[in-house]
């Protein structure tokens, strides 16, 4: 059984034991992440002006819209105030600065009407994120930028937590698709050919879970937890921000969410920066998660995240 917990005043060490256990943690505005929902509105709207950003693509061509998110993207996912605002977040709730480390922060968008639903603005089929070279100890949070609703933001499928799911990760490698594929999201406006694991049998999407926060809302899961995103059936575009976390120690010893149907190669490791001072994760400890790897230099976030 999923379990939701709102405002826990947990520590941070069982807090992400619960959520290995495929728990969900939802918590109230705090002051950090109101703080970057405004940063986020002003880099927005100074992109989308003078339109109205929810409603700015009943005025666009599609063209032109996933152009713009192709330019303000990776510039919010750049900015150095969006690693300070994430710094302050994990602080105020509890995380260690020495042991935490986060990759860059994500812009999201959904629009309504299927607009664009691919590329860019990608509408997610069921999944895990440990079929994209996640490790199993990642957490998952996600904040709302301005109001949403149940119809426009994500599901949980609780039942496939310990129920695998057969899917095409085995084909999956984060080298290549960083090599090959990220960069070329915002050319995809119509379709997406991009090669991604998806379910490979029917997935039953209830029960699911549906999380609906105030902006400045922070919820956090596992990176091992089934999740879609729900078709936008309202009237305005849905703009989030996401992040990811691990713990060194639970890197070190490999604890996390159980595996049970991902086969993807290579990791997202080396995304990740520590609170404190920015370095990445030592090489070594992320060769015992993918020892095949070629030589290389630490990865970084060019574009639109991976999936």
């Amino acid at each position: 059984m999923t379990a939701i917990y709102h405002d826990a005043a947990i520590k941070d060490d069982e807090r992400r034991q619960l959520i290995y256990q495929g728990d969900l943690f939802v918590y109230s505005p705090i002051r950090a992440s109101l703080e970057f929902c405004d940063f986020a509105r002003k880099m927005i709207a100074s992109e989308f002006h003078p339109l109205d950003p929810e409603t700015a693509q009943d005025n666009m061509e599609v063209e032109v819209y996933a152009a713009l998110l192709g330019t303000l993207k990776p510039k919010f996912i750049h900015h150095p105030e969006s690693k300070e605002m994430i710094k302050r977040i994990l602080r105020q709730l509890g995380c260690s600065p020495e042991d935490t480390y986060f990759d860059v922060p994500r812009l999201r968008t959904s629009t309504h009407s299927e607009y664009l639903v691919s590329g860019i603005s990608y509408a997610f089929h069921p999944h895990r994120d440990t079929w994209y070279s996640a490790p199993s100890c990642q957490i998952n949070w996600w904040i709302p930028i301005y109001a949403v609703e149940a119809d426009n933001i994500m599901a949980f499928h609780p039942y496939y937590w310990d129920h695998p799911v057969k899917n095409g990760s085995r084909d999956y490698n984060y080298f290549e698709w960083n090599k090959k594929s990220r960069k070329d999201a915002a050319k995809h406006i119509k379709t997406d050919t991009r090669v991604q694991p998806k379910p490979e049998e029917d997935v039953e999407l209830d029960p699911q879970i549906r999380v609906v926060s105030p902006p400045g809302g922070i919820l956090i899961f596992s990176g091992a937890q089934l999740h879609s995103t729900i078709p936008n059936t309202t009237n305005k575009t849905r703009f989030s921000i996401d992040f990811r976390t691990v713990n060194f120690n639970d890197v070190k010893s490999k604890a996390g969410a159980p595996n049970i149907d991902s086969e993807c190669t290579g990791t997202t490791l080396r995304d990740y920066l520590r609170c404190t001072d920015l370095a990445h994760i030592p090489e070594q400890c992320v060769r015992e998660y993918d020892p095949n790897a070629p030589d290389l230099e630490s990865q970084t976030i060019s574009s639109e995240p991976h999936h």
